[in-house]
């Protein structure tokens, strides 16, 4: 229930009015639609034994579908458009509820594994936003909270890179605490 709380007050509330004017408002609502909504949906999907080759395809579409809406015309499209950020939101969903329910459904160690890889790619996602030398995505993404394209642009990529990489790195973590808690056999 938690998962589609959290849901609801995202996409009802004022917070997609805002995206056109703050990189900071669509990265939260980003983060939290591709990363905790699926983390707390995830439970709820049906779990089936994934080969790992399917887990590794999940990996890889959910990294292409988060890189692929971070292309400055892709962004401004779901930026400054009903149907893109439609669009943009509902892809977020799917490939975060498709890499959760893959790594949930590849044991301890391989959905552990699909964790890190997105806190690679997320963090350094993050990193290349947050650490670029200017404007990215230009004025119509910033200015709500009084600061400049840039100044967004660079907390909006420390979100991305901190804020995205500790929910999969803890979520990773706990998957492996299990196996790295028990006590080592005796010869």
């Amino acid at each position: 229930m938690a998962g589609l709380a959290l849901l609801g007050m995202l996409w009802l509330s004022p917070a997609p009015a805002y995206v056109a004017g703050s990189i900071i408002v669509h990265m939260a609502m980003h983060l939290s639609v591709v990363a905790i909504v699926p983390a707390l949906l995830a439970p709820r999907l049906p779990l089936r034994p994934t080969p790992f080759w399917l887990v590794t395809t999940v990996l890889l579409v959910e990294m292409a579908v988060v890189w692929g809406w971070h292309a400055p015309s892709a962004h401004l499209w779901a930026r400054i458009s009903g149907p893109g950020l439609a669009v943009e939101q509902a892809s977020f969903l799917g490939a975060g509820l498709l890499l959760w329910a893959a790594a949930r459904s590849a044991g301890a160690f391989g959905g552990a594994l699909v964790l890190f890889g997105t806190v690679m790619h997320m963090t350094l996602l993050g990193a290349l936003i947050g650490l670029a030398p200017r404007p990215i995505y230009g004025v119509t993404c910033a200015g709500w909270f009084g600061l400049g394209a840039l100044e967004e642009q660079q907390i909006a990529g420390a979100l991305m890179a901190v804020g995205g990489g500790a929910i999969y790195l803890v979520a990773a973590l706990r998957r492996l605490a299990p196996g790295l808690s028990e006590p080592e056999a005796s010869p």
